[in-house]
This record gives C-alpha cells, sequence and structure tokens, in this order.
C-alpha cells in the first residue's frame, strides 16, 4: 500500500468518524425537541378543538375553588381532589399542582384579603417556569410530582453566574436548596432564587418546612411573592407589577397571561 493510499484511507476515517458525530447531534436536537412538544401539549386531545383565548390582563376569573378550612393539619391541599379532578383533565394541569394551586389561593384570601390572588395566575406562572413540576431542562430524565407533591427528581437551574444571559448571584444559601456554595440556582416547581426563598418562602403542607420543591409550599411562597407589597391582583397595574416582580420580561409576562387566560376558559396552556 501506497503513501498516498493510506494518506486517503485515513482521510475517509475521518470523515466517517465526523458524519457519525452529526448524526448523532441531530438526532439527540429531534429527541429532545419532540420531549419539550410533549411537555409543552401535554393533556391537549388531538381531537379536541380549542377555544380562542382571551388577552385579558388581570387574566379572566377561572373557576371558584371549594370551600375547605386551610387551617387544618396535615397536607390541606388534598381536601381539594375532589374539585380539581374534572378540572385537571380540561386543563391539561397535573392534579397535585392544581389543587396546590387552589389551596395558595384560599390562604391567600386569608392571609392578603386585599390582593385578590386567583389559582390561574399561580398555574400560568407554574407552566411557563416548569410545566407544573415536569419540566427539569433534562429531557432523558424528566422530573414529575411523587406522590407528597415533591419534584423528583429535584428541579434546580443553570448557575446563576453571569454567563447564558443570566444575573451573577452568588451563594446565599450554602447550597441548602440548590446545591451550590458558588452560585445560588433557581430551584423547585415555581423556581424560587434561594435569597428569594428566604424571603418568602412559606410552608403549606403541614410538615413546618418550607421546601421550594413541594408544589404546596412553592404556589404559597408564589402567592406571597406576587401579594407582597399590598398589590391588589385585580388591577391591571399591580398584577402586571406582581408578574414582573417574578420575572421583568415582557415575554414572560405575556406568556403567563396567556395560560392563566387558558385555564380561567377550561383547557390547556399552549
Amino acid at each position: 500500500m501506497t503513501d498516498k493510499t493510506q494518506r486517503t484511507l485515513v482521510r475517509g476515517c475521518g470523515c466517517g468518524v465526523v458524519i457519525a458525530v452529526i448524526l448523532v447531534g441531530a438526532l439527540v436536537i429531534l429527541i429532545g425537541t419532540a420531549l419539550f412538544d410533549s411537555f409543552s401539549n401535554r393533556g391537549v386531545s388531538p381531537s379536541r378543538t380549542l377555544q380562542p383565548v382571551p388577552e385579558d390582563v388581570p387574566p379572566t376569573a377561572p373557576a371558584e375553588v371549594a370551600e375547605i378550612d386551610v387551617n387544618a393539619p396535615g397536607r390541606t391541599a388534598d381536601r381539594l381532589t375532589y374539585w380539581a379532578a374534572d378540572l385537571a383533565e380540561q386543563t391539561g394541569i397535573d392534579p397535585q399542582a392544581l389543587r396546590a394551586y387552589g389551596n395558595a389561593e384560599l390562604i391567600a384570601k386569608q392571609s392578603w384579603p386585599e390582593c385578590n390572588l386567583r389559582w390561574n395566575t399561580l398555574a400560568g406562572i407554574g407552566w411557563v417556569e416548569t410545566r407544573h413540576g415536569t419540566y427539569s431542562g433534562n429531557f432523558f430524565k424528566p422530573s414529575k410530582l411523587d406522590e407528597n407533591g415533591y419534584a423528583d427528581p429535584p428541579i434546580i437551574g443553570i448557575p446563576l453566574d453571569g454567563t447564558n444571559n443570566t444575573a451573577k448571584i452568588l451563594d446565599t444559601d450554602g447550597g441548602e436548596f440548590d446545591n451550590d456554595t458558588e452560585f445560588d440556582r433557581a430551584v423547585g416547581p415555581m423556581q424560587f432564587i434561594p435569597e428569594s426563598w428566604a424571603r418568602h418562602g412559606r410552608d403549606a403542607d403541614g410538615d413546618n418546612y418550607p421546601n421550594p420543591q413541594q408544589i404546596d409550599d412553592a404556589a404559597l411562597s408564589a402567592a406571597n411573592l406576587l401579594c407582597s407589597h399590598g398589590r391588589d391582583l385585580s388591577t391591571e397595574q399591580d398584577w402586571l407589577d406582581a408578574i414582573y416582580s417574578y420575572n421583568y420580561s415582557n415575554d414572560y409576562v405575556s406568556r403567563v397571561a396567556r395560560a392563566a387566560n387558558s385555564y380561567a376558559i377550561g383547557q390547556p396552556a399552549n
């Protein structure tokens, strides 16, 4: 075999490896896209015709939450099981998440009566942030809510180190919630930054420990954040201010409003 032939064969093998890498990369992208689409459209029946979504701000009022005793011991959200059953099927929201949003609305009504927070606003945020605790960014190992309402596996965002269009936020919790002792990361179904969790975190599942990975706690803590500063979320400006306080982005506000309005008319967000 000549040197020229040997060089040709070597070059040929190199191209084959490159092609294989490209094909594998393309396959990963296709799988990832398909999985993300499945998260986005979860609960949508192929034969179901969705109604036009209102563009109201604040969002259209949703179905009323059944009255329960939110001061009872234990996980009071479970008392909303019957209320949430049909509504969860209509909206495509995980039943545990829906019960958590309803429970948080009732507690907010008692704790911050001037706030006028409705559950579909919380659901709009939950959908945009993590698809109600089912999207963690890992296409091959998605999260879900376990029987106690915890995201499994836990949802932990990228480090807020100033790269990837993030703010630079040095560690504030000693890694307690995000397992990172250098930078903070957004955590849980409602994607709280540990520093914000320290101010707004509340217990709602009756174990006396506010945990951002637990959907009841996360929903009530989001309600606490939205209702802070004496806001009245039945007014347009206060509703906008509340959502901006969660994420200062026009696109974010639009997506939350659209999801909340979709849930108000009993259909999935998209």
